[in-house]
């Protein structure tokens, strides 16, 4: 009688665990970046910038702007994108001396080319025309 208790709680355990083995979903590396690497709150920001952009508020420009960023943070990751939004920011309106830390040396030049290119990507493919 000890026995047939015996096969039957390991038969049990056998069983929890191979059930446990295929509903735990695999984390892959990609979908960890893409989900986590841009926070929400640079996501909406950029939202909001592009909807102002494009005419207001609308569910077509709110849909367009939110594939955008998607699109963008597939190819640069946050820090790629901070960093080149920074430049960005900080060599407009400047002129000479003033301006040429952030839009000479060729991280800023590579950072803010690749970005303008993502998002012109972006651009024909979330922005139905």
């Amino acid at each position: 009688m000890k026995n047939k208790y015996t096969q039957s709680i390991l038969s049990l355990c056998l069983c929890t665990v191979i059930i446990g083995c295929t509903t735990t979903p695999e984390k892959t590396e990609d979908t960890q970046a893409f989900v986590g690497d841009y926070p929400t709150r640079d996501r909406v920001e950029y939202v909001l910038n592009c909807v102002a952009q494009h005419g207001g508020l609308t569910f077509i420009t709110q849909y367009a702007c939110g594939c955008k960023i998607d699109k963008i943070a597939e190819q640069l990751s946050f820090n790629e994108y901070e960093a080149a939004k920074t430049f960005t920011y900080l060599s407009k309106g400047q002129t000479g001396d003033a301006g040429a830390a952030f839009r000479d040396p060729t991280q800023s030049k590579d950072l803010r080319k690749r970005l303008k290119e993502a998002e012109q990507a972006a651009e024909k493919s979330c922005f139905v025309k």
